[in-house]
């Protein structure tokens, strides 16, 4: 991260906190104007502080003044790149602005962060429900557009079927098992698009949803991170399956079921659907 003050020294960075601290208390009474000018303060003080950057973004993101939401984050992540408040507001201003996939990226790089940062916290949970919303509407569009596609496909098919079965024999039906393997074939073409059951072996034993950041424990038995940290802390030290002690420290990242999700979602994107 760079340098709190650039010139301004030891006064300057202490006025730019005094009004950080007060930008922050007039934000949580909703006064965002002015915690607006209280963070801007702060900013002309220390330019290069990262955090006054992206407290004031979160202001502009109340008032879904997305423009200036994208142009605060851009600034704080140029000061910190591992900015995940920077990244992850940054990603709904460029989803609420209808930059789907660069905002799809900008989100997948907080919830990256994030999980590196504070695996169980609050807002891991809440960049992956806007990643799977972004996510789940980006299927939406490649579906519906695919739907289409396929339709038009299908009536020039079946338009072609009618005009060979005609040959040398105009006014001829098309037998109707012809039309039955037609509808087959595109029937298997639109499955990616149908919602199933999402298979177990895919899904946390405790929330029954689909793996986001699975880890697997000595007892062979993997469960969602942030969850399971959460009972470790709360419930006790066990395996809630295997009631076996258990440590946070002996959690492993099973990535061979994260890259077994990774293709589910891959294919199937509405499996992204919050429930």
């Amino acid at each position: 991260m760079a340098p709190a003050a650039a010139d301004g020294g030891a006064e300057s960075q202490r006025q730019a906190d005094r009004l950080k601290q007060e930008g922050n208390a007039l934000f949580r009474k909703e006064r965002l104007s002015a915690a607006i000018d209280a963070y801007t303060g702060a900013i002309t003080l220390c330019p290069t502080v990262a955090v006054y950057w992206t407290n004031r973004a979160l202001c502009y993101k109340k008032r879904s003044e997305w423009a200036k939401v994208e142009e605060d984050c851009r600034t704080a992540i140029r000061l910190d790149s591992q900015s995940v408040k920077g990244h992850y507001m940054l990603g709904l201003a460029l989803v609420n602005s209808q930059r789907l996939s660069e905002g799809i990226k900008a989100l997948e790089k907080s919830l990256e962060l994030g999980r590196g940062a504070h695996p169980a916290s609050y807002m891991v949970e809440e960049i992956w429900q806007e990643l799977s919303k972004a996510k789940y509407i980006e299927w939406e569009g490649l579906s519906r557009e695919r739907a289409s596609q396929l339709l038009k496909l299908k009536v020039t098919c079946k338009e072609a079927l009618r005009n060979y079965n005609s040959l040398g024999n105009p006014g001829a039906d098309v037998p109707e098992e012809q039309f039955n393997v037609l509808e087959d074939v595109f029937k298997k073409a639109s499955k990616a698009d149908t919602p199933v059951e999402v298979p177990d072996h895919l899904c946390c034993k405790i929330t029954l949803d689909i793996f986001r950041d699975p880890v697997i424990t000595p007892s062979g038995v993997t469960y969602e991170r942030a969850v399971l940290l959460d009972h470790l802390q709360t419930v006790g030290k066990f395996d809630p399956v295997t009631r076996e002690a258990l440590e946070p420290h002996q959690l492993v990242p099973n990535l061979a079921i994260k890259d077994a999700v990774h293709a589910f979602l891959s294919e199937h994107g509405w499996a992204y659907k919050i429930r």
